[in-house]
């Protein structure tokens, strides 16, 4: 599940739990309200959530590099604060964890 999906299943949440709230006040009006609420969660949700997981699939399927990226000098600008911020390169291999010297796990005496 992606985080639209998170959001998206919260908004649906709201909008019933909203529209609950309207049928109970038991006024014509808030019927109408309550049915509207349930409108949006149930025909125009559905609608964005297609609409979002084709333009996941869409930015998925590009190889492409970004036209505004810059081409990585593997140096930082005074202006910025890390690298990974303009550099369209991958970040560098993280360097092994350093094992404990052999005589660390003995008690000593």
């Amino acid at each position: 599940m992606s985080l639209a999906d998170g959001i998206l299943n919260a908004v649906k949440e709201v909008l019933g739990a909203a529209a609950e709230f309207h049928d109970g006040l038991g006024g014509a009006q808030d019927q109408h309200t309550a049915a509207r609420l349930r409108h949006l969660s149930e025909v125009h949700l559905p609608a964005i959530r297609a609409d979002l997981g084709h333009t996941r699939t869409d930015l998925a399927d590009r190889h492409a590099p970004h036209p505004g990226r810059t081409v990585c000098t593997q140096e930082v600008p005074d202006d910025e604060h890390e690298r990974s911020a303009v550099c369209a390169c991958p970040p560098a291999p993280r360097p092994l964890p350093v094992p404990p010297p052999p005589a660390a796990g003995r008690i000593r005496r």
